[in-house]
């Protein structure tokens, strides 16, 4: 057995990274169907990672269109024990300015797909804690990266997940900044939710690409805008992976590791044959 990886989910320019190697493209088939695109696997500052394109290689799937359980079910059957998704956010408050970095340690969820989020029903119950949806200890490890190259980075922060694939109106913009929510995004609390229902520790690494569209002083948030920002970002995302990944214990022993054990309230009695082959690399340790 291949030792735990490392998950990478983000934009397709992060798989290259210098010293990325025995880069193998792996396409996994899931219950949930295709996921956005193969994994790449290889290692990186000696460790074994796996690295999924969120929206496919040359973007071509919405927020709205991502298939979270299949992204997270084949990382999971690919080993994959902590999760670092770096994502482009918009800023909700002055302070947090285009190209920081932000260690979000909540979501608010204005998504509509709750149903989408989930790897259960179809037979068996489950109900995770999700106070903390982000691993404390891997986002702390992060934020330490972060500052020790330098980057202008806030600890901690409320990423507020709305649907898209619009961008805000400005009602709702100036209400997330009224409400004194730090960014917004389209992604993450997706991934955040299955993940743990999966038992991986994830993190988000969110890069600053604009002021969504409260701040009526600069302009608002364009595909050119987060795109331009987003290519300035990228050396230090690469920078603080790089960094990161040694630090990173090579058991998966956190407590979101462990997330299921009081989480399932079906009788393993009652499991659907089918849905317990589906979950198989989830429940695998409680069959």
């Amino acid at each position: 057995m291949l030792p735990y990886r490392i998950g990478i989910i983000g934009g397709s320019g992060l798989y290259h990274i210098e010293g990325f190697s025995a880069q193998r493209w792996v396409r996994v088939k899931t219950p949930f169907g295709q996921p956005s695109d193969a994994l790449l696997t290889g290692k990186l500052a000696g460790r074994h990672v796996v690295f999924l394109p969120r929206h496919g290689r040359g973007h071509r799937v919405l927020p709205s269109e991502l298939n979270h359980r299949a992204n997270i079910w084949a990382m999971k059957k690919l080993d994959v024990a902590w999760i670092i998704s770096v994502s482009a956010v918009g800023s909700l408050q002055a302070d947090f300015k285009p190209c920081d970095i932000v260690l979000p340690d909540q979501f608010l969820d204005r998504t509509k797909q709750s149903s989408a989020h989930t790897f259960f029903g179809r037979g068996i119950v489950a109900h995770i804690a999700f106070a903390d949806p982000i691993c404390e200890e891997l986002r702390r490890l992060l934020l330490k990266s972060a500052g020790a190259l330098g980057a202008r980075v806030h600890n901690r922060g409320v990423y507020v997940n709305m649907e898209g694939p619009a961008f805000s109106t400005r009602a709702e913009s100036i209400t997330n900044h009224q409400l004194g929510y730090q960014v917004v995004g389209m992604t993450n609390l997706g991934e955040a939710k299955c993940a743990r229902e999966a038992e991986i520790s994830y993190a988000t690494l969110a890069m600053i690409t604009d002021y969504d569209c409260w701040k009526v002083d600069e302009a608002h948030v364009t595909v050119q805008m987060v795109i331009e920002n987003l290519t300035k970002n990228a050396a230090m995302a690469k920078a603080v992976i790089r960094r990161v990944l040694p630090q990173i214990p090579n058991a998966p022993n956190w407590p979101c590791h462990d997330a299921l054990r009081n989480s399932i309230m079906t009788d393993k009695k009652l499991w659907p044959a089918k849905t317990r082959k589906e979950l198989e690399p989830l429940l695998r340790k409680y069959l």
